[in-house]
């Protein structure tokens, strides 16, 4: 899944960004206003977590600027204003959740986790297809009794896989989700990246569960 931070101190957006990227996410960071809502505007992302005090426009004018664009992506807002009035004001811009600095790593994975799954057809922590099993908390997979080790990029596009089943999915959508901003299209990164994940999750077993649909791209689904 792919997550934009807007925040504009670097050694914060830096420690996010690692943060996340550690847990299997592509994260992109923009450190201003302007900026983010651009990136917001013209990529896809499963979420946004906005700092509120932001150089050019802040936090609060960003989320409602993006909620006029018709942009439904879900927001995390992160801010060391702790009254009242300031989540009001938050949550009434448009944003989905708020969370105040400082603030534990783990509660924002677990509102990250939370907001995503919002957005999803698939609510559970537990993604299943056939007897394919995928743990989005632990990043555990096994496919009926037999464990199965996935690199990062691995997980990411098997869990992204899971969230869409049955939903043809092509290259680009692939590359906007699980890869970031300089992520170039004209390699074929992708293939080799899937022609791995199918050799992990689908090579000694009868029902193929990743499919190539030519010309278009890839689905899961059972067959």
């Amino acid at each position: 899944m792919r997550i934009l931070v807007v925040e504009d101190e670097k050694k914060v957006a830096r420690f996010i960004q690692q943060g996340l990227e550690e847990e299997r996410y592509a994260v992109d960071v923009a450190q201003d206003g302007e900026r983010g809502a651009l990136m917001a505007e013209t990529q896809i992302y499963d979420l946004i977590v906005v700092d509120v005090m932001l150089p050019g426009i802040n936090g609060f004018e960003l989320t409602r600027r993006l909620r006029a664009a018709r942009v439904p992506t879900p927001i995390l807002m992160l801010t060391a204003k702790t009254t009242t009035e300031d989540k009001v004001e938050g949550l009434d811009s448009g944003a989905d959740d708020y969370l105040t600095k400082p603030f534990a790593f783990a509660e924002l994975l677990a509102r990250v986790r939370s907001l995503l799954r919002r957005g999803s057809l698939e609510k559970s922590t537990t993604l299943t297809i056939a007897n394919l099993e995928l743990d989005t908390i632990t990043h555990k997979a096994k496919r009926g009794t037999r464990a199965i080790d996935l690199t990062a990029k691995e997980y990411a596009l098997l869990e992204y896989f899971l969230r869409n089943k049955d939903r043809v999915l092509s290259r680009t959508i692939i590359s906007e989700h699980i890869w970031d901003y300089n992520f170039d299209t004209g390699t074929n990164l992708i293939d080799v990246y899937i022609s791995h994940l199918r050799n992990k999750i689908d090579s000694g077993f009868d029902r193929k569960l990743i499919h190539t649909v030519r010309g278009v791209g890839y689905v899961m689904r059972e067959e």
